[in-house]
C-alpha cells in the first residue's frame, strides 16, 4: 500500500530534518518488499531499511473488521495449495494452511456450470467428458499450456539478466514460446470449436487481469490453469496471519520496519541512485536516506512518479504504449449465519454472464462478471462469518469522481455504491435463493478505494496490465535503466500475492554477489529448519469440560490431526491469543496434561469476573473453533536428579494453581518415579476442589505421593480437611524438602513464602509460578495512564533511574521500570514481562512508584522494598539496587499468566 506524490526532486521538498545511510532501502512492505528485503538482509548481509506509507505494514495481506467481529482480507482470497517453497521459507515454515474443497472453482455460464478439481488427470477427464469430440483436442492444448508456461517464466527469467544477455535471449525466447506472447481468445480458438468449451478453457482470467481478447495466454496458463492444478489454500488466521509470520522474520534477522513513511522522491545523480527522500506521516516532517541500492515495490507508475522529470520521462513514454487495465469492485459481505447453510463448502464461485467473457466483461456495471469466496470457511480460526465479491469493471466510470477525498466524495457517488452493491446483492440471492436473509453486513469498495489505500493506477488490482505488450515491456522486470534501482513485486514478474513474491527474489537475484546468490537459491530448495523459538500457530480446540462451577478444561489439538507440533517439560505454559471484541489480548495458562500426551494438549482456565479472557473462553469458546498459541515456555519445571539431591519434592497449590502440579505428577507417573512427593492442595470450597479423580490415580501410581487437600470454606458434605494451609499444616512436610514449587493467588503465594521463611526454608529453593487475573494488567494501565497524565500538568518529561554501584538511565512517565532499563541497554534478568516469572527482581532504595503486586514476594520484602520491573511503574526520580540474575532467589521461577 503506497501512496503517490507530486515531489519530483529532492530540492523541491522540505528542508530535511535528519539524515541516515542504509546499505538498501526497500519502498513498501507488500509481498514483493517483503521478500526482497528479507533476501538482502539474510544472503546479502545488507542493512536494509523497508519504508511503508501506511499504518500496517504487509500490503495486501492488511486486513480490517468491521462491527468488531468481521474480519475482511483485502488481497488474498485463495493461494496455491502447498504452499510455494518460496512463501514457506519467507514464513520460516510458521504459516499454516487450510486447502479449499477438491472442487475449489465453480464456474457458472448460463445454461451450465462446470467445477474445477484439483487434479490436471480429473480437470481433463471432465472437459473430455463433456466435449468428447473435442478430446484430443484438449490434450494438445494442456500440451500447450504447459509450453506456454515455460515460456513466461524464460521471459520474466530473461528480463532480469544484465541487458547484453536480455537483448539476445528476448526475440529467441518469444520466436519459440509464440503462444505466450499471444491474447487468450486467440490461442484457445485455434484449439477448440464448442463456444462453452472455450468458456470454461478461458475463464479465471480475473485472477490476473483483463478479460481474454486483451490478456497474455502465458499469463492465463500460469495463473488460472497452471498454479492450482493440485488445489487451493487459505491462511489459517487469514491474511495478517501470513503477513505477521513474514514480518517477525524480517524483524529476526534486523531488518528496520518502518510504518507511516511516504517516500517523497527518490534521488538520482548521473543515472545512478543515491537515496530517497522520506515524508514522517505521523509527524510530518521529512528526512534523507542515503543508499546505494533502492528496491521499489510499489509497481512501475509508482516509481516513475518519484523520479525527476529528466528520469521518469523514458518511463512515461514506454507506459503510454500499454493498453488501459481493468479495475475492480470488492463486496465485504458479514453474515449472521454460516453460508454453508446455502450449501457452498467454502469453494469459490464465478458467475459469467455470457459465453463470450469479452461480451460479459463489457456488460453494465452489477450484471458483469463476478468472483464470490468464502473466506471464514476456509479459514478454522474465522468466528464470524464473512464473504467476499469481486466484480470487475472499465476504470473509465469512475473517473468523473477522481481527485475527490474519501471523506468528501458527492452523494452521487454514495447513490451509485448503494445501487451497485443491493444489485449484487440480488444476483447472489438469485443464484443461491434466502441468500439475502443471511447478510448482517455490506460494504462496497471501489477503484477510489484500491486508489486511496493501494495507490494501485485507476484502481487496478495487478499493476502493469497483464497482456502481450506487458510482456515486452523494458518496464515489466527488476532492472532499470537506473543503477541501484530495482523494481519488485507484480510489475517485476507477475500477478497476484505469490507472483509478487518472485518479485522480490528476482529483484534480491539482481542485487547479490554471485555466492550470495547460490545461498540464496540453495535455502529456497532446502527443507525448512525449524526456528529455535517458541511455536506458533492454530491447534483446534476439541474438548471444553466443566470442571467446577468456575473452571473449564480446555483441549487443543493440531488442525489436521496426528501429534501436537511441539514438546513441553511438565509445568510450563502456553501463551493464547484471544479474539476479543475490540481486538485481540494474549493470555498465558499452565498445561495440564503430561508431556507423555502426545496429540493433545490440555489447560484449566478459572473464570474471573470482569477477565476478558477468561470471560471469552469460558463464555464464548465453542469446540471446532482454533485459537492461535505460542509456546511451552516456562522454568516452573524440575529435573529431580539436578534440582532435588538427596531431598524431596514439596507442590503447594492454592487454587487454580494446582493445574501445574497435577501436569508434574503426570510426567511423575509416566516415568514410574518411586521418591517422597507431597502436594498441599487448598481450595475455598468443596465444589471447587479440582482434579480429584487425577489425584487419586496418582497416588495408585506413585508410592511415594503424600497428598494432603484444605477445604478453607468446608459444607456439610465435605470429605476433606477444613481449615487453612498455615504454618501448622506445612511444617510436618519441611524436613528434608529439596524443592518448593509453589503456585497459587497473589495472597496465597505471598502468606506461603512468609511460613516457609519463618521454618527457615532456603529461599533460594521456592519457586513461583504466579497466579495473575487481568485485573492486575488491567490496574497496571489504568496506573499508568494516570502517571501519564500527571506528568503533563507537571511539565515532567522524564524521571532519573539512578542505579546503586550502576549509571543511571532514563524513564518516560508511565514506561515501566523494566522497559526504562532495556531501552536504556540496562542489563536485568528478565523472561515473562508479565509479573509471573520473578526474574527482574529488584530494590527500590528511595523514590515514589507504583507496584502491581504480584505474589512473587512476602509482605516483608515488599515492606523492604523489593518489586518486579516489569509491574513497577515510576513517579519520580529513583534509586533501585540491581539484582544479578545469578542471586536472584527466584531466577528460575516460571512465567504463566491465569486469567
Amino acid at each position: 500500500m503506497y501512496n503517490d506524490t507530486n515531489s519530483k526532486t529532492v530540492s523541491e521538498a522540505a528542508p530535511v530534518t535528519s539524515d541516515e545511510r542504509f546499505d538498501a532501502v526497500v519502498i513498501g512492505s507488500g509481498m514483493g518488499g517483503l521478500s526482497a528485503a528479507r533476501m538482502l538482509a539474510e544472503f546479502g548481509e545488507k542493512r536494509v531499511l523497508l519504508l511503508e506509507q501506511h499504518y500496517t505494514l504487509g500490503g495486501l495481506t492488511h486486513e480490517f473488521t468491521r462491527e468488531g467481529r468481521y474480519h475482511f482480507g483485502t488481497g488474498v482470497h485463495y493461494l496455491t495449495a502447498g504452499p510455494s517453497m518460496a512463501l514457506n521459507f519467507l514464513a520460516d515454515g510458521r504459516a499454516q494452511f487450510q486447502r479449499l474443497p477438491y472442487d475449489y472453482d465453480v464456474l457458472h455460464f448460463p445454461g451450465f456450470d462446470f467445477a474445477v478439481p484439483a487434479s490436471e488427470a480429473e480437470f481433463k477427464s471432465r472437459l473430455k467428458s463433456r466435449f468428447p469430440e473435442e478430446a484430443e483436442a484438449i490434450d494438445r492444448f494442456f500440451a500447450k499450456v504447459r509450453w506456454a508456461s515455460l515460456g513466461l517464466l524464460a521471459r520474466n527469467v530473461a528480463v532480469s539478466l544484465a541487458p547484453i544477455i536480455r537483448a539476445v535471449t528476448l526475440p529467441i525466447i518469444e520466436f519459440l514460446f509464440r503462444d505466450t506472447f499471444q491474447p487468450i481468445r486467440d490461442v484457445v480458438s485455434r484449439h477448440f470449436r464448442d463456444p462453452e468449451l472455450k468458456a470454461v478453457v478461458s475463464a479465471r482470467w480475473g485472477l490476473f487481469g483483463p478479460p481474454p481478447a486483451q490478456s497474455a495466454f502465458g499469463t492465463h496458463a500460469v495463473i488460472a490453469i497452471r498454479a492450482f492444478m493440485d488445489g487451493a489454500a487459505h491462511p489459517v488466521g487469514g491474511p495478517r496471519a501470513l503477513g505477521r509470520a513474514i514480518i517477525d522474520g524480517l524483524e529476526r534477522r534486523g531488518v528496520e520496519l518502518r510504518p507511516r513513511q511516504r517516500v517523497v522522491a527518490i534521488a538520482v545523480n548521473n543515472r545512478c541512485v543515491t537515496g530517497v527522500e522520506v515524508e514522517d506521516m505521523s509527524s510530518g516532517g521529512r528526512y534523507c536516506v542515503a543508499a546505494p541500492c533502492i528496491v521499489s515495490a510499489v509497481g512501475v507508475r509508482n516509481t516513475a512518479a518519484l523520479l525527476d522529470a529528466e528520469s521518469a520521462a523514458p518511463w512515461h513514454r514506454e507506459l503510454n504504449k500499454l493498453p488501459q487495465g481493468i479495475a475492480t469492485l470488492l463486496l465485504f459481505i458479514g453474515l449472521a449465519r454460516s453460508p454453508r447453510e446455502l450449501g457452498v463448502a467454502g469453494e469459490n464461485h464465478w458467475f459469467m454472464p455470457d459465453h463470450d467473457d469479452d461480451l460479459g466483461a463489457a456488460l453494465p456495471i452489477g450484471d458483469g462478471v463476478l468472483f464470490v469466496s468464502f473466506s471464514s470457511l476456509n479459514n478454522p480460526a474465522a468466528r464470524a462469518h464473512t464473504m467476499e465479491v469481486m466484480h470487475f469493471v472499465d476504470p473509465e466510470v469512475f473517473r468523473k469522481w477522481s481527485g475527490t477525498t474519501e471523506n468528501d466524495r458527492p452523494e452521487d457517488y454514495q447513490e451509485f455504491k448503494a445501487t451497485v452493491t443491493e444489485r449484487l446483492l440480488d444476483r447472489l440471492d438469485a443464484a443461491w435463493p434466502g441468500f439475502r436473509a443471511l447478510v448482517a453486513f455490506a460494504e462496497l469498495a471501489t477503484p477510489l478505494t484500491f486508489k486511496t489505500y493501494q495507490n494501485s493506477f485507476d484502481g487496478g488490482f495487478y499493476g502493469l496490465p497483464n497482456v502481450p505488450e506487458r510482456l515486452r515491456s523494458r518496464l515489466a522486470r527488476c532492472r532499470t535503466d537506473i543503477t541501484g534501482l530495482y523494481l519488485s513485486g507484480q510489475d517485476a514478474w507477475n500477478a497476484g500475492i505469490e507472483a509478487a513474491l518472485w518479485g522480490g527474489i528476482q529483484a534480491a537475484n539482481a542485487i547479490l554477489a554471485p555466492r550470495q546468490i547460490r545461498r540464496m537459491w540453495s535455502a529456497l530448495r532446502s527443507p525448512i529448519v525449524p526456528l529455535k523459538l517458541p511455536w506458533q500457530g492454530y491447534m483446534r480446540v476439541t474438548l471444553i469440560q466443566r470442571l467446577t462451577p468456575t473452571v473449564k478444561k480446555i483441549r487443543m489439538e493440531p488442525l489436521g490431526g496426528g501429534k501436537i507440533p511441539f514438546t513441553f517439560r511438565a509445568g510450563q505454559y502456553l501463551t493464547l491469543e484471544l479474539p476479543v471484541e475490540n481486538g485481540t489480548i494474549e493470555r498465558s495458562y499452565s498445561i495440564v496434561s503430561a508431556p507423555t500426551e502426545l496429540e493433545f494438549v490440555d489447560i484449566a482456565v478459572r473464570h474471573f469476573s470482569g477477565g476478558l479472557g477468561s470471560t471469552f473462553l469460558h463464555r464464548e469458546l465453542l469446540p471446532g473453533e482454533a485459537l492461535r498459541l505460542s509456546g511451552p515456555a516456562g522454568d516452573f519445571t524440575i529435573d529431580p536428579d539436578r534440582d532435588l539431591g538427596d531431598g524431596h519434592l514439596l507442590l503447594i497449590a492454592g487454587g487454580i494453581g494446582i493445574t501445574p502440579m497435577i501436569s508434574v505428577l503426570g510426567a511423575a507417573a509416566s516415568t514410574g518415579y518411586r521418591r517422597r512427593v507431597t502436594l498441599l492442595a487448598s481450595f475455598r470450597s468443596d465444589v471447587e476442589n479440582l482434579f480429584r479423580e487425577e489425584i487419586e490415580a496418582f497416588q495408585a501410581m506413585l508410592p511415594g505421593l503424600v497428598v494432603r487437600t484444605i477445604i478453607t470454606r468446608t459444607g456439610p458434605a465435605s470429605s476433606t480437611s477444613s481449615g487453612r494451609l498455615d504454618r501448622e499444616a506445612l511444617w510436618p512436610h519441611v524436613p528434608g524438602v529439596g524443592r518448593v514449587h509453589l503456585c497459587g493467588p497473589d495472597a496465597f503465594m505471598s502468606a506461603m513464602i512468609a511460613i516457609l521463611s519463618e521454618l527457615q526454608v532456603r529461599r533460594d529453593i521456592i519457586h513461583t509460578e504466579a497466579f495473575v487475573s487481568s485485573r492486575l494488567s488491567q490496574s497496571l494501565a489504568e496506573q499508568a495512564q494516570t502517571i501519564r497524565l500527571e506528568a503533563v500538568e507537571a511539565a515532567v518529561a522524564g524521571f532519573a533511574i539512578e542505579v546503586r554501584n550502576g549509571r543511571a538511565f532514563p524513564c518516560v512517565p508511565g514506561q515501566t521500570l523494566l522497559a526504562a532499563a532495556n531501552g536504556a541497554g540496562i542489563p536485568f534478568a528478565q523472561s515473562c514481562h508479565e509479573g509471573v516469572c520473578g526474574k527482574c527482581r529488584t530494590s527500590i532504595l528511595s523514590g515514589p512508584f507504583a507496584f502491581a503486586g504480584s505474589g512473587t514476594f512476602s509482605d516483608a520484602e515488599i515492606a523492604a522494598g523489593w518489586v518486579l520491573a516489569c509491574q513497577t511503574l515510576p513517579r519520580g526520580d529513583l534509586e533501585i539496587n540491581l539484582v544479578p540474575s545469578a542471586t536472584s532467589s527466584t531466577a528460575d521461577a516460571a512465567s504463566a499468566t491465569h486469567t
